[in-house]
């Protein structure tokens, strides 16, 4: 296959609709030589900030000079930008190798859209040779294709209400699916607040005797007067530190991924004070917090902010980081996927809104802007507008804006990278 062929294979591969469990992974992995248990790994689940993290220690480790790969999901725009070493993304003709590979191997048998990324992303890093290999959560963690991989270090950012239909309806019940991640003598570091979380992720950790590393017990992240920050570790105190990524809980993203270094400096990974406040200061993850400004053809520049925030902690997230902006009207683009908690998230973010207008990115799964209409507060006091397409609600949002306003973008990564793809292009190149 070349990579069109390959794109299209996988991406027919999505009708195949979500299977948790571990049988068919280890399965195929046994065919192809088990690429996984070749590779050094780091394993960072929990509800939010896991890609967060994960960028933080890539760009950690590879200010240091080590070869680290990261595995992340969704994309934005492009499937490729999952796969990637250091800064340079899987290539089209890697990817149609690997993807050919594969689908030689299978002969037929099925496997889901994550299976098949999460095999290429193994077979890809093992054949490259990585020092590390970083690889993000996908859905819970018990019986998500990743937790094949055995780690140096286990990551849980924390753990709120999602993807209920999956995980479970009550806090304790999600949280004993992301502590699946949790194996024997692996070390965890976590950012769980002190809820039935934290009793749930304790409770198995003694349970498989795994040394367990607490935000805000044994390691802190604290805020300085000027913007700064300040990190307390077991092995390591930073003072003045600066965050590359916007919003003041990157800073906990950021403290979880040095404690992370910690964990892994006994295993070879040694990264100096200079290199830690060079790069964190570097870290950049689109579509998070992502400002952007786009000058128009009538001479204006606008203003957008990008997030994927989409569960509610997210969103409270979201809007304490809004405090940081200063503008005079919020126009908010609003798309939200089906499964999702529409009414909490919507009427979260909707009563700091001027203007809301609502659409639909490109997917089955995404919610008719009818139906996120239908779920909003009838004392909503600003306008709301409706338009079927993401090209659309960006022209009107735009055609509303001044300078001195700001356009918020939310309610899913699939609006986000569908937009961020209207106004400044691909984030992977063309290769």
């Amino acid at each position: 296959m070349n990579y069109k062929e390959a794109w299209q294979y996988l991406d027919d591969l999505q009708f195949h609709k979500i299977k948790l469990g571990l049988d068919s992974m280890n399965r195929f992995l046994a065919k192809v030589g088990n690429p996984h248990k070749t590779l050094r790994c780091v394993h960072v689940g929990g509800t939010n900030g896991k890609g967060s993290v994960s960028m933080n220690l890539l760009t950690l480790l590879d200010g240091a000079g080590y070869r680290v790969g990261l595995f992340t999901s969704p994309h934005l725009s492009s499937v490729r930008e999952r796969f990637r070493i250091g800064a340079s993304y899987i290539s089209e003709e890697k990817f149609a190798e690997f993807a050919s590979r594969i689908q030689a191997v299978l002969a037929g048998d099925p496997i889901t859209y994550f299976e098949f990324t999460t095999a290429l992303a193994m077979l890809w890093f093992a054949e490259e040779g990585v020092d590390l290999a970083i690889f993000e959560v996908g859905l819970g963690g018990r019986l998500d294709a990743t937790n094949v991989i055995t780690p140096l270090v286990a990551v849980i950012t924390n753990v709120s209400m999602d993807h209920e239909a999956y995980l479970g309806t009550t806090l304790a019940e999600v949280a004993g699916e992301k502590a699946g991640i949790i194996k024997k003598d692996i070390p965890l570091v976590t950012g769980v607040s002190a809820d039935d979380s934290l009793q749930v992720v304790e409770a198995r950790c003694q349970e498989l005797a795994v040394p367990m590393y607490l935000l805000g017990r044994d390691f802190s992240c604290v805020a300085e007067d000027n913007g700064t920050w300040q990190y307390r570790g077991r092995r390591r105190s930073l003072d003045h530190l600066q965050c590359g990524m916007k919003g003041a809980y990157q800073q906990g993203n950021s403290g979880l991924a040095l404690a992370t270094l910690e964990l892994l400096e006994p295993h070879g990974f040694v990264v100096g004070d200079d290199v830690i406040r060079g790069s964190l200061s570097e870290v950049h993850w689109p579509g998070r917090l992502e400002s952007l400004e786009i000058t128009g053809d009538d001479g204006v520049a606008v203003r957008y902010l990008l997030d994927g925030a989409h569960n509610p902690a997210g969103m409270d997230s979201l809007l304490a980081s809004l405090a940081e902006y200063e503008y005079h009207r919020l126009i908010c683009v609003w798309g939200a996927m089906a499964d999702k908690d529409i009414g909490t998230t919507l009427n979260t973010v909707a009563p700091r809104c001027d203007v809301l207008i609502l659409t639909r990115p490109d997917s089955e799964r995404s919610a008719l802007p009818l139906a996120l209409q239908a779920k909003l507060d009838s004392n909503f006091a600003g306008e709301v507008v409706v338009e079927e397409t993401v090209a659309q609600a960006l022209m009107r949002a735009q055609g509303m804006a001044s300078s001195a306003d700001l356009i918020l973008v939310a309610g899913s990564l699939y609006l986000v990278g569908a937009c961020r793809l209207q106004l400044v292009g691909e984030l992977v190149d063309e290769r």
